[in-house]
């Protein structure tokens, strides 16, 4: 996700290529096939970026790493909830279905 006022500076035919900027908040859900070790080098790479707030949902470990510009991960086991925080204050995901 992009905040809208970092897209607007972009014109018509740069929003229909791909923007050179690096997303506010992103969501990684892991499948089974995934590599657990090369997704988390890529959450670092976005936080390296200047992602804001990123969360990396795996529902194997039952847990969702968080990452935050200039913090340490957070891990969190099977949280019931996760709020966008100051990036997307009014985002709330409900995750009690995903550990089922």
């Amino acid at each position: 996700w992009v905040a809208s006022e970092r897209i607007t500076r972009f014109s018509k035919e740069e929003k229909a290529k791909f923007l050179p900027l690096t997303p506010d908040f992103v969501l990684e859900l892991m499948s089974p096939s995934d590599n657990l070790a090369i997704i988390q080098a890529k959450m670092r790479e976005y936080q390296e970026n200047g992602v804001n707030l990123g969360w990396l949902i795996n529902t194997q470990l039952q847990q969702v790493e968080i990452y935050r510009p200039g913090k340490v991960t957070e891990v969190v086991n099977r949280p019931t909830v996760l709020s966008g925080e100051a990036v997307l204050p009014e985002f709330v995901i409900e995750l009690d279905f995903i550990w089922q």
